[in-house]
């Protein structure tokens, strides 16, 4: 009987980075190299081979199988702060309107309006549908009659990991459930 590791496509093979200490280097998006990537680091000696999948590659002389999980040699220390990106913001909101909890149409709003000398920083941008966005246009929540769930904070890089937690990716090789803790509910 196969394995469905036998039949995977190498593309469809990445491999999951683990720093030094054995933590996903990012959850969201995951941390994840391209077989090609895994496999070339492990030859560089950067990198431990922590599980494979089925799946091997072949040179002239070495057959090799895909490496599933890897753990860098030296440890990566994450930045403390983030970049102040638009991906960045959604996730620290969790993806949701800061006023009226909806997840779709997504934008972000400048709490105090630019015209009234708002800065773009991570302590006055909320992500806002774009309906709450129009209906409180150039004015102050207070002035719009409107209310913020969450106060705008300058997120840690650990902030970003935790919210990012709660967004598994759809799919999961079952050599990864080891190593990665979701804010979901497991399965009996």
């Amino acid at each position: 009987m196969y394995h469905p590791d036998l039949i995977r496509h190498p593309e469809n093979c990445p491999a999951l980075v683990l720093n030094a200490d054995y933590t996903p280097l990012s959850y969201y998006p995951l941390s994840l190299w391209p077989w090609q990537t895994a496999i070339k680091a492990v030859f560089l000696d950067r990198v431990d081979i922590i599980a494979s999948y089925e799946r091997q590659v072949h040179s002239p002389s070495l057959d090799m199988k895909i490496p599933s999980v890897i753990a860098l040699k030296q440890y990566v220390r994450p930045s403390e702060h983030p970049a102040f990106t638009r991906f960045n913001l959604f996730l620290r909101d969790k993806f949701s309107c800061q006023y009226c909890g909806t997840t779709s149409d997504l934008t972000f709003d400048h709490v105090v309006p630019r015209r009234a000398g708002g800065r773009t920083t991570w302590e006055n941008v909320a992500t806002a549908c774009s309906p709450c966005n129009l209906k409180k246009g150039g004015r102050t929540p207070k002035e719009a009659g409107m209310r913020l769930h969450v106060e705008p904070i300058r997120p840690t890089s650990w902030h970003l990991q935790e919210h990012g937690r709660a967004f598994p990716p759809g799919y999961l090789h079952e050599s990864w459930h080891d190593w990665l803790y979701w804010d979901v509910e497991l399965m009996a």
